[in-house]
């Protein structure tokens, strides 16, 4: 039946709510038997890009300057960093960092979350290496001492890392224990179950496929309601000053110039 304009998708200053039903696919530069749906960009004020790619079997994902984070969500993948080939099962994952050269290929049909963001370096540390990994090789952690509420850290907690990802469940009737406003922005995927989201001020009924962008400083909470556990793959910039970069200790702060020095006197002048 036609939904007649309807849609649980919302757009507004500080957040975003994508729904499969309002998912649009692109091929994206380089991809071969392969096509995105982008859910966070630059254009939308994002500071990272996040997408689902889904591969036909043999399709191909694009290259990439940036960092790449890729998360499987069905299927098989085949990726190719350091001269080597590893498959990478459902829940499994990689971390590439930038310039990393790499090849993403589709064993049989799949698909999988995508997150790009322009590394932060950070003096003295070195830029994070590859990681490839599998959700279930993780450890949960109560989150702030709530065991129906889990968190599994996916990334190393380093200052070398200028955005975590992290998998959270939640039990049903499980909820955070406080509207959180903070200046990390973050893409979150639910992958299981469901529940309420507060979004500034609105508050939104999600389930598995919906994706959110939350801007920096947006009021956010979210419980879980139903008979099944709630999951979701969440992403957050953080291990950097709100200021941005900032020059290594031993680098001296450029010379103020005077303008005598900018626009010097011609010869015979007075």
């Amino acid at each position: 039946m036609h939904n007649l304009g309807q849609t649980r998708s919302s757009q507004k200053h500080n957040h975003l709510l994508l729904t499969p039903d309002t998912f649009v696919r692109t091929p994206l530069p380089g991809m071969k038997a392969c096509l995105g749906v982008v859910h966070a960009g630059l254009a939308g004020g994002a500071r990272f890009t996040e997408y689902t790619a889904e591969f036909q079997s043999g399709g191909e994902l694009g290259p990439t300057n940036a960092q790449r984070f890729l998360y499987v969500l069905e299927g098989q993948l085949r990726l190719e960093v350091d001269g080597r080939q590893n498959d990478l099962g459902v829940r499994a994952y990689a971390y590439l960092p930038e310039g990393a050269s790499h090849r993403v290929v589709a064993a049989k049909a799949s698909r999988a979350a995508i997150i790009e963001k322009t590394y932060q370096p950070l003096a003295p540390f070195e830029s994070p290496r590859a990681i490839l990994s599998s959700e279930d090789a993780i450890s949960s952690e109560p989150l702030d001492g709530d065991t129906a509420l889990e968190v599994k850290h996916l990334l190393p907690d380093t200052m070398q890392f200028d955005f975590a990802v992290n998998s959270m469940v939640y039990q049903p009737g499980a909820a955070l224990s406080m509207v959180e406003m903070h200046v990390m922005e973050h893409g979150l995927l639910m992958l299981e179950g469901g529940g309420i989201y507060r979004l500034g001020d609105s508050w939104y009924p999600v389930t598995a496929g919906d994706f959110i962008w939350m801007a920096p400083w947006c009021p956010q909470w979210f419980g879980a309601i139903g008979k099944v556990p709630a999951k979701y793959l969440i992403y957050k910039d953080w291990n950097r000053h709100p200021l941005g970069p900032a020059r290594p200790s031993d680098e001296p702060a450029p010379a103020p110039q005077s303008k005598t020095a900018k626009n010097p006197p011609k010869k015979g002048r007075r």
